[in-house]
């Protein structure tokens, strides 16, 4: 079992890791570049707001991804769908990479450009769920939290690797070479990676959860509203605080910074140290939540979140490195302790033949108006307010809508996934 589950939780970390550097790879992108390359005839900011629109269109369709995969994961099984979410993202990536820009082909590469992102979107909703089941239903219950957390630790093996490659190509390369065409070399190297990923993911078994449940006669999503409609509420409020604080920190800051004055590799590099952190932790928090429960964990990240936000912009202000590195260290620390035994807990809210299809829908729902708006919102405040207390604010309101959700909530720690839940 031991050999069984690390092979398992190996192949979705990897996974995991390259769709998230897909997908955060865009929203690096859109901070640093394509507000001049897709959308040159607006002002600085505006531009920004308009790049992450595009942005946010990737989240839009995360909830059609996750119901779609989840309702035939739910059917046939989680391995097959895995794979094929790899292979959208992978292909929807490279593809951006080789996309024309504003000067070549006009209005015509904003809409390939948000074609694209569609693309990207729809294979994320659809992977998160996949990737944290087969290995929450691989493992034992004991250790349920420790071994779901280390898919979740791809997103900042995904943020790690695209941030990586970004802060080296802008150190190695001038400004102008860079918007030219040197934005294009981490997108192409997404084809390399979904190979690896595929590879890996193909050796795989399938979830022995899965293959012994008995099949529900009525469609996923039917069983997911009539038995688990509070369960899909309290993962939407869940995440947030989660969500919310995740893009504020990782990606809206490299707006921030430059905003302010701060070159893009100070800050590129201070995401880059965090990240690594924040990957290593991930597991930890997980660890700690198969000992003293999923609730107080989330309580207590929920929480942090939403005070450290208020210490955190005033640190970036100072322009000193090292501020700045803390900055988002320590917020991303108080990120993971919701996101590490989140996979565990939102597995362990519904039932077998309907999980896909929950915890699909209520993590991906909540995206739209949590992560697809965060950095949208905070670019208007910033805009509009001149000042980070707008934006700090905001994520304090979300951190309380995540406290009450999760308080409301039973605790799972524990719970036997083979078992028929009902509401």
């Amino acid at each position: 079992m031991a050999t069984s589950i690390k092979k398992i939780v190996g192949a979705s970390l990897i996974g995991t890791t390259i769709e998230w550097y897909d997908f955060f790879l865009y929203g690096s992108a859109a901070a640093l570049v394509f507000n001049q390359l897709f959308f040159p005839d607006s002002d600085p900011l505006t531009g920004t707001l308009l790049a992450f629109l595009t942005y946010a269109v990737g989240f839009v369709a995360r909830p059609l991804g996750g119901l779609i995969f989840g309702h035939f994961g739910d059917r046939f099984g989680r391995k097959s769908l895995l794979v094929v979410s790899l292979l959208l993202m992978g292909a929807a990536t490279f593809l951006i990479g080789c996309l024309p820009t504003y000067e070549g082909v006009g209005a015509a590469a904003p809409i390939l450009l948000t074609t694209l992102r569609l693309v990207q979107g729809f294979a994320l909703g659809g992977e998160w769920g996949g990737a944290v089941l087969i290995v929450s239903e691989h493992g034992e219950a004991s250790r349920r939290g420790f071994w779901a957390s280390w898919p979740q630790a791809g997103a900042p093996g995904g943020n790690l690797l695209a941030t990586g490659v970004l802060a080296a190509l802008a150190a190695w390369q001038s400004d102008e070479a860079f918007l030219a065409w040197g934005w294009r070399v981490p997108f192409l190297l997404s084809g390399v990676l979904v190979f690896i990923g595929l590879w890996i993911r193909l050796t795989i078994t399938e979830s022995p959860v899965f293959q012994q449940a008995e099949p529900e006669k009525a469609p996923p999503i039917v069983g997911v509203l009539r038995h688990h409609w509070r369960d899909v509420i309290t993962a939407i409020g869940a995440r947030m605080a989660e969500n919310i604080s995740f893009y504020l920190i990782t990606v809206f800051v490299i707006t921030y910074a430059k905003t302010t004055g701060i070159d893009n590799s100070t800050v590129l590099n201070a995401v880059l140290i965090s990240s690594a952190i924040h990957f290593v932790t991930i597991p930890m928090w997980g660890a700690l939540s198969d000992r003293i429960g999923r609730r107080p964990i989330y309580l207590a990240g929920a929480a942090g979140a939403g005070v450290w936000i208020f210490a955190f912009f005033p640190l970036i202000d100072t322009g000193n490195f090292l501020a700045i590195t803390l900055a988002v260290t320590v917020g991303l620390l108080f990120h993971g302790m919701m996101y590490g035994p989140q996979a565990a807990f939102f597995s362990e809210l519904f039932g077998t033949r309907m999980r896909y299809t929950g915890v699909s829908i209520g993590a991906q729902l909540s995206a739209i108006v949590a992560g697809a708006l965060a950095p949208i919102i905070a670019v208007t405040l910033l805009r509009d307010f001149g000042s980070s207390v707008p934006i700090s604010v905001y994520l304090a309101a979300a951190s309380v809508i995540t406290l009450i959700a999760v308080y409301a909530a039973k605790e799972t720690q524990g719970r036997d996934l083979a078992e028929r839940i009902r509401a």
